[in-house]
């Protein structure tokens, strides 16, 4: 790409981009989750491992410790430990993303410098590597089910359609995260803040019914909410979709995907000045 052509910031053109570097994509895919465990004595069991010792912890700490019970109802330490992990799933794939997302750019300096290289597709590599551990975090949480319940639910194969806007959100919030972090290099700290605050502001650990109608309003405003509460009303419970809400949803995603798309390819103007 020319540096001295304002790049496009169509969708159509990112579709385009993105379609004829399908393979790169998927290579580049491979290569960060192979990367990742590289030399690794365990291996890729750890992306089994990491997800168990957290549920495990999380619900020690909040179902023993602290005595908490999903929406005061239950009393199932079993049931609360898959409802946790649900909507940890969800986040995961988020957090995953996010805390990434300020070096895709400054860790990828060769491919502003000294090749043509789309940058633009740099958060879709991250999000593949965050979707294969979604789909191990799937498989552990489906075994754990069908051990205790038995056969998850129909609306479970649901899951992909309802996680589609918080894709879009993720893409976005990568886009801005990944600019602003080249030339402002504290974008690291800010990105692992904004995960934190995000985990306990989400309903991971609390239904959002159990807060008072004025703070349930305030909590649609996080984009993890709807998608945490869907999925897991799907998984946990075979609760179909509030599809009204979920076409807002993904609206306001795309809407909210090209924008950031558009600050990307404005500011990548200057990325190879800074680097």
């Amino acid at each position: 790409m020319n540096p001295h052509i304002q790049p496009s910031s169509s969708l159509i053109f990112l579709a385009t981009r993105i379609y004829k570097n399908r393979t790169l994509i998927s290579q580049l895919i491979v290569r960060e989750v192979a990367a990742r465990y590289k030399g690794s004595i365990v291996g890729l069991a750890w992306s089994f491992i990491n997800p168990v010792l957290m549920l495990t912890i999380y619900t020690f700490v909040f179902s023993v410790v602290f005595k908490a019970r999903w929406g005061g109802a239950s009393e199932s330490k079993t049931e609360f430990a898959m409802i946790l992990f649900s909507g940890l799933i969800v986040f995961n794939l988020f957090a995953e993303c996010i805390n990434r997302s300020p070096n895709l750019v400054i860790g990828n300096a060769n491919y502003v410098k000294k090749v043509v290289f789309p940058l633009e597709i740099l958060p879709f590599v991250a999000l593949g590597s965050a979707l294969f551990h979604w789909v191990i975090n799937l498989i552990v949480w489906t075994i754990f089910f069908g051990v205790f319940y038995g056969i998850p639910h129909s609306t479970f194969f649901l899951l992909p359609i309802l996680m589609l806007p918080l894709l879009f959100i993720t893409i976005g919030l990568s886009w801005i995260i990944s600019s602003v972090g080249v030339y402002v290099r504290d974008m690291s700290q800010i990105a692992a803040i904004l995960v934190s605050v995000l985990m306990f502001l989400s309903p991971i650990f609390y239904p959002v019914t159990s807060l008072p109608p004025d703070y349930q309003q305030l909590m649609l405003l996080n984009p993890l909410t709807i998608a945490i509460e869907q999925s897991r009303d799907a998984m946990m419970w075979g609760g179909a979709p509030n599809w009204n809400i979920w076409i807002q949803y993904q609206i306001c995603s795309i809407m909210f995907f090209w924008i950031c798309f558009a600050w990307f390819q404005k500011m990548r103007k200057g990325f190879a000045d800074v680097l």
